[in-house]
Order: structure tokens, then C-alpha cells, then sequence
């Protein structure tokens, strides 16, 4: 006789904060003064244009996530609106920030900022920025410690970098990001990514082979003076930075797991050991994993992505070891049918629980993302958002998927079976 499975009801943390992230140049539309918005005037990314015009609809869109019983929000600060000349701060821009964040507070929702998400001013990279500037960590240090000066009596969560490693690895090894570098005999990195440029149009030199290293440590150097410029304007302010974990795991084949051990090395543990000191928090971004011997066929998203939530509870256990208050700043579907987001995130939740059982100081989930975005690379075609967005009209409508998560967020809970 078989028997029901039995439900229980995992609860968590009083205080726990739910929510979702949005990227400025993503969502705000009309930015044209970036490094993206070159690289799409020049034909190498899709079209940007207006985006969700969340730049002018915050407010209702606030409204929107309020009633899905978010009691938090994750987003970024445009660093071309606010320094769109070097040196020169746009102080009307900053108030602009300060009314978003007024909203929120009004909503009573936890602002989470980050202050560099992927797009940088024109006049920064034109003269080298990250790549070759060598004051690039003081500049950077010097636009983060503005915007929390004039920011800082509004929010507490400040993120300086999000998700150093993907950039790198898209901008100087794979060439679908800006500055658009590729390794010579990277040509496959390019298979599924609408509007990536052609590759005659790229720069493929074996010296972005350094770059990319040099690179990667020019960003733990500007996390860190950005770290100490935000403590002497803002010592209250918790400064973290998001860290993409791809969690590499394998079966018990003692080579596959040497190799799993040595990825999980370069791209979470080199890094980290850089930047985690100085850090308050750290905010966790979780998308993909690769099992070394698995022969195991998973379902897929919308980006051919493994669909496997359960790597979230990986992801904080190998972040556990920093010892610091841990947020996932995203993780989220692409989805366009709605059909598989629910389980998802109910799979998802139910292994950020289950980390949270095994230690991990875990304080807050954002899904990515609020609403559907301009997707980086694949431009409109991928949809993550918990909102739907008609991009003709700019029509926004709630997904079925978000009412699950707004039951989840409501009940502090989610069901176990």
C-alpha cells in the first residue's frame, strides 16, 4: 500500500527579506553614454532603446512588487548618469536615485544597491578603463564613495562589483561583452548567443590571455579601494560584493572530482580570497553548474541551461566559508511560457532552507528578475522576469509564477514534500 508523502512546512528566519533585482541599464532605457550602448550603436549587441522605461515607471512597478508581497528590492546605480564626464557628477541624477529609493521606503522595502553592474561611461573606456587604465581601482573607488555619500542616509546594502567573473570571462576570453576580447580558438564560446558580433569584427589576440588575469585582479584591487572609500564617508554602510557562483561538482570518479576541485578554484576561491576580507556581506549570484562523469539528461530553460535549483544549496555552503551574512542577489529562469519558473523557485527555496539547516547565514533571496529585461547579450529574447513585458507597448502583466512567490514571500515558508 502506498503511502501519501508527507508535507512539512519549512519556516524561515523572522526577518528573512524576499524580493527581486533589476539592472539600470537593463530596464531604465535611454542611456546612450555607456559602453553597451556603444557597442550597440556599432552594430556588435542587440538594440537597447527604452527597455522597460523603468526609468520613468519605478513607482508603479514598486507598486507591482509591493503586491506581491516583496519586502525587498535589489538595484543598480547607471554610473554613466551620474559621472558622464570624468570627474563631473550629475547631481540631479542623484536625486533621481534618491527619489527611487524613497519609493521603496514608502513600500516599505529594503533597498539593495549595486553600484557597477556591467556598464561602465564611455569616457572611462575609451581611455582604457578596466583593461589598461592603471588608476582604473581609484576612479572606480572615487564614483562609489560619491554615490554613497549622497546616497548612504537611504540604504545600508551597498554591492560595489556584481559578478566579476562573468564579465571578464564574456569581455576578455569569449568577446560577446564589452570590450568585446576573445582567445584566439574561442570560436565555440559563441554557439546560442544571438547578436554576438562576427568574429572577423572582434579583437582575437593571444595576448587577451593576460588580459584576463590581469584584468580579473584590477577588479578584486577596485573592490577593495572602493571598500575603505565607502567606510570613510560611510562607516555604517554593510559593503558587499555579488560573486556569481557556477558550481562545479562531480560523481565519484577521483579525476572528475580534481577537476571539479580545480574550477571551483578558479573561478569562486582565487577570487574571493582577494576581496572577502574586505567585505561585510556577500551576495550570492546563482545560474549554472557542471557535474564532471554525470549521466543524468536535465530539463532545460529558455538559455539551454540546465534546469537544477538545487546547486543554490552548493553554491552557499562553498560561500559559508567566509564566514560573512550571505544574500542571493539573483537566481532566477528564463521562461518565456511560464511553465517551469513555480517549481523553480519552490525547488530553489527549499535548498536555500536546507543551507540555512547546515549553517549558512542566509538573510535574503532577490529573484532575477522583476521584470522582463534587456537580456545582455540575447537583447529581448529571453524572458526572466517575475512581470511580463510587452515591449511594443510596454504593457506590464503579473506571471502565474509570481503569485507562488509572492505566497512564499508572504508566509515567511515553503512547502516540503
Amino acid at each position: 500500500m502506498e503511502t501519501e508523502p508527507i508535507q512539512r512546512i519549512l519556516k524561515f528566519p523572522e526577518g528573512f527579506l524576499w524580493g527581486a533585482a533589476t539592472s539600470s541599464f537593463q530596464v531604465e532605457g535611454g542611456i546612450d553614454n555607456n559602453d553597451w550602448a556603444e557597442g550597440s550603436r556599432n552594430g556588435l549587441l542587440p538594440p537597447i532603446g527604452r527597455a522597460c522605461d523603468h526609468y520613468n515607471r519605478y513607482e508603479s512597478d514598486f507598486d507591482i512588487a509591493q503586491s506581491l508581497g516583496h519586502n525587498c528590492h535589489r538595484l543598480s546605480i547607471e554610473w554613466s548618469r551620474i559621472e558622464p564626464a570624468e570627474g563631473k557628477f550629475d547631481l540631479m541624477e542623484i536625486e533621481h536615485y534618491r527619489n527611487v529609493l524613497k519609493a521603496l521606503h514608502k513600500r516599505n522595502m529594503v533597498p539593495f544597491v549595486t553600484l557597477w553592474h556591467f556598464s561602465v561611461p564611455i569616457w572611462f573606456s575609451e581611455s582604457g578603463g578596466f583593461d589598461s587604465r592603471s588608476d582604473a581601482p581609484e576612479i572606480f573607488a572615487r564614483y562609489c564613495a560619491f554615490v554613497v555619500e549622497h546616497l548612504g542616509d537611504l540604504c545600508k546594502h551597498f554591492a560595489t562589483i556584481n559578478e566579476a567573473m562573468p564579465l571578464a570571462s564574456n569581455g576578455w576570453r569569449r568577446g560577446t561583452w564589452p570590450p568585446f576580447r576573445e582567445w584566439p580558438g574561442f570560436e565555440w564560446a559563441l554557439s546560442g548567443v544571438p547578436g554576438a558580433m562576427p568574429l572577423t569584427q572582434k579583437n582575437k589576440s593571444i595576448s587577451n590571455i593576460y588580459k584576463y588575469f590581469r584584468v580579473m585582479s584590477t577588479f578584486a584591487r577596485a573592490h577593495n579601494a572602493a571598500y575603505r572609500a565607502i567606510k570613510k564617508v560611510s562607516p555604517g554602510s554593510e559593503v558587499s560584493i555579488v560573486h556569481q557562483v557556477l558550481v562545479f561538482h562531480a560523481n565519484n570518479n577521483p579525476i572528475n572530482k580534481l577537476f571539479a576541485s580545480i574550477l571551483n578554484w578558479h573561478w569562486t576561491y582565487s577570487f574571493m580570497a582577494k576581496v572577502y576580507k574586505q567585505c561585510d556581506s556577500i551576495s550570492v549570484n546563482y545560474y549554472l553548474h557542471k557535474k564532471f562523469g554525470e549521466t543524468r539528461v536535465y530539463e532545460k530553460s529558455d538559455m539551454n541551461w540546465d534546469i537544477y535549483p538545487e546547486g543554490i544549496y552548493q553554491a552557499l555552503i562553498m560561500m559559508k566559508r567566509y564566514q560573512k551574512p550571505l544574500y542571493i542577489s539573483e537566481a532566477g529562469i528564463a521562461d518565456a511560457s511560464d511553465s517551469k519558473r513555480a517549481d523553480y523557485i519552490q525547488r530553489l527555496v527549499q535548498h536555500m532552507h536546507k543551507a540555512i539547516e547546515e549553517g549558512a547565514d542566509l538573510r535574503g533571496y532577490m529573484y532575477w528578475s522583476l521584470m522582463d529585461n534587456y537580456e545582455l547579450a540575447h537583447g529581448y529574447e529571453k524572458r526572466f522576469g517575475l512581470i511580463a513585458i510587452n515591449f511594443d507597448t510596454l504593457e506590464r502583466t503579473v506571471r502565474d509564477s509570481a503569485q507562488v512567490y509572492a505566497r512564499i514571500a508572504r508566509s515567511n515558508s515553503v512547502d516540503n514534500f
